[in-house]
């Protein structure tokens, strides 16, 4: 079972947010707080293995909370207008972002690609940052383009459709290769790239000036 911890100051978005996840079968609720400080606390007391933030709440908001769950896979969630802190928390390595508003069957996906180690966007969020991307400064082009120059023309070709939001299974079928294969090379690229996750490599590619 996947341990969860909701915190949202909202009881009838936390209450359905529940719902949703324990309907799964493999993720259970172990802890609800209405607040960040409180999700640190309940953090504190057991073991989560996921927490799934508001971004925006009162006391401690999901940001900062995420800031002191060490050890522990955070998913936030956001709202349409919350770029900013968006795209400050990819830099950071949250694992994933869905919106208030995403089906349940997306905040369920989010939650097992957290538990395993990968990152989760929900497209709309992902567009929105990329979209927001502001040119880099001259420092930020140079270490891009040192790290991307690491990358084999495979593992370029890779990374391009990861960064138009592709799913593995949907990388697979451009590149003509197993949805395994696509795991390993994704793996391979985000480790050459020091990145968290898939986001972080997708906003690296635009600091690039010959990206596209």
């Amino acid at each position: 079972m996947i341990r969860t911890l909701i915190a949202d100051d909202e009881p009838l978005i936390a209450t359905g947010v529940r719902t949703v996840l324990e309907s799964a079968g493999d993720i259970e609720v172990v802890a609800v707080a209405r607040d960040g400080r409180e999700a640190v606390q309940a953090a504190r007391r057991q073991r989560i293995d996921v927490a799934l933030l508001d971004i925006s709440m009162p006391v401690m908001d999901g940001l900062t909370a995420a800031a002191e769950l060490a050890g522990t896979r955070v998913v936030l969630l956001t709202a349409f207008g919350d770029e900013g802190n968006v795209r400050r928390a990819v830099r950071r390595g949250v694992s994933g972002f869905v919106l208030k508003t995403c089906a349940p069957d997306e905040l369920i996906r989010a939650v097992r690609a957290a538990h395993a180690g990968q990152a989760y966007l929900s497209p709309v969020v992902a567009r929105q940052v990329l979209d927001m991307a502001a040119p880099g400064d001259d420092e930020r082009v140079r270490d891009a383009v040192r790290l991307l120059a690491t990358l084999t023309a495979r593992e370029a070709d890779v990374l391009a459709l990861v960064a138009q939001g592709l799913s593995n299974a949907q990388v697979a079928r451009r590149v003509h290769m197993t949805e395994s294969s696509v795991k390993t090379y994704v793996s391979r690229i985000l480790a050459k790239l020091n990145c968290a996750n898939r986001v972080q490599a997708a906003l690296l590619l635009r600091d690039a000036p010959f990206s596209s």
